[in-house]
């Protein structure tokens, strides 16, 4: 496991020189050389956050110059005027491409990408800020609605949601169970929380179309523990063997290899635990979650290489099922096309709705439930008219064996060209 202890230091030699020239309005001064404005902000102390009742989730580390106070409300940008915002965790390349740490052609065009690096950092933080809130209060008993709408709502409010340029990355998926991945309430679906529930909080936060797709899973009966702890150890390894000219296949195979070592005893049965087969990590692009690149879970042949400045989702699903999922439930994900034509569409409501969807979404995921809450309230036939006329793909749940119980986890790394940065790291996992 890497050193955890050096994260959250502020900002690296270079980095937020974009937003130095800014005013800002803030209480007290803050330390700083050179000429221009300096910012000034406010720090509070924040006490350790017990996650105890969160199975494997580790707790907040109390902060005595955290830049959000204790209520939660404080928007990211507002924190960092200077868009000094926290790093990843760095790990250093080794073997051939142990010379990038001091390369200093590297560095030079690292300095080049601040601005790009400077988006992903904020969604990171946010991302990071919005789910230590929502590891306060994810307890059982809540509805399913409730629980996403409190998270959908604070990570709006500290990103300053603004049309495309900042806010979700793609619907809060809480897929419960022997549902892997992509189920989200649709409105009318009273689904509660329970005990004896697994369930995958994968959630994404955007800056300027650069998005973290970053997931844990929730669970509060200790009975799941070596489950979590396979996923856990799967998407470590995978981090591990992610870097520059690393191969998908080999990759696979050492997240094969953390996840099987792990077994579950259930009902007085041992399991064995193994990766869902058919689910893969996969390359980021700007507006694009799935970028093009998959990176699986198993060993395999892929000999497709990682390349320098690539953004991954490096995530693993463990299963004590059949570790292969299927299409099944209703739908609540929807994306449009990437790359779709413009098709002349004669249904008057389709064309509304793909308006809408085109406003408000553009090229990201989006659910029903956002459809519903723009107005959109009669929005089913228009949608299957878009679904059928290939404008928007539909993304049911993925299921295993029903019985059955898949955990997950998940980062966004950046390919730097010096280091690899895990950006959404942070103290909980």
């Amino acid at each position: 496991e890497p050193d955890w202890g050096s994260w959250g230091g502020e900002g690296e030699e270079g980095e937020g020189e974009a937003g130095a020239g800014k005013k800002k309005k803030k209480k007290k001064k803050k330390g700083g050389g050179g000429g221009g404005v300096v910012a000034v902000v406010k720090t509070f102390k924040l006490p350790e956050q017990d996650n105890s009742p969160l199975v494997l989730i580790a707790n907040w580390k109390a902060r005595d110059d955290h830049r959000q106070c204790a209520e939660f409300n404080i928007p990211i940008g507002e924190q960092y005027p200077d868009a000094d915002y926290p790093l990843g965790e760095i790990q250093e390349y080794v073997g051939d491409n142990a010379f990038r740490t001091t390369s200093a052609e590297k560095r030079e065009l690292e300095r080049l990408n601040t601005y790009d690096y400077e988006k992903i950092r904020k969604a990171a933080e946010c991302h990071r800020q919005t789910r230590r809130y929502v590891q306060s209060y994810m307890r059982p008993g809540m509805t399913m609605t409730d629980v996403v709408q409190r998270l959908e709502k604070k990570t709006h409010e500290l990103i300053s949601a603004n049309g495309l340029e900042c806010g979700w990355g793609f619907p809060t998926g809480c897929s419960l169970n022997w549902v892997a991945a992509h189920w989200t309430p649709n409105y009318g679906d009273n689904t509660v929380l329970q005990y004896d529930d697994v369930c995958k909080l994968d959630f994404g936060v955007q800056v300027g179309g650069r998005i973290v797709d970053c997931a844990f899973t929730v669970a509060f009966n200790p009975k799941y523990d070596t489950i979590i702890q396979a996923s856990k150890s799967g998407t470590n390894a995978g981090i591990k063997a992610a870097g520059i000219d690393a191969r998908m296949g080999e990759i696979g195979g050492d997240i094969q290899e953390a996840i099987e070592s792990y077994e579950i005893e259930l009902n007085g049965k041992t399991l064995p635990i193994k990766p869902v087969r058919n689910l893969n990590g996969h390359s980021i692009g700007p507006y694009q979650i799935h970028g093009g690149k998959s990176v699986p879970i198993v060993k395999g042949p892929e000999s497709e290489k990682m390349e320098e400045g690539e953004f991954y989702a490096i995530e693993t699903f463990a299963s004590c099922g059949k570790g292969y999922i299927v299409e099944d439930l209703e739908c609540s994900h929807y994306m449009k096309v990437f790359d779709a034509p413009h098709t002349p569409l004669r249904v008057k409501s389709s064309k509304a709705l793909l308006h809408c969807i085109e406003q408000n979404f553009g090229t990201l995921a989006f659910c029903r439930r956002w459809l519903d809450d723009l107005g959109q309230t009669r929005h089913l036939m228009a949608l299957k008219n878009l679904v059928d006329n290939d404008l928007v793909q539909p993304y049911p749940p993925l299921c295993d064996v029903k019985g059955s119980y898949v955990t997950q986890m998940e980062h966004t790394i950046l390919l730097r060209p010096t280091c690899k940065e895990v950006i959404s790291r942070g103290d909980d996992f």
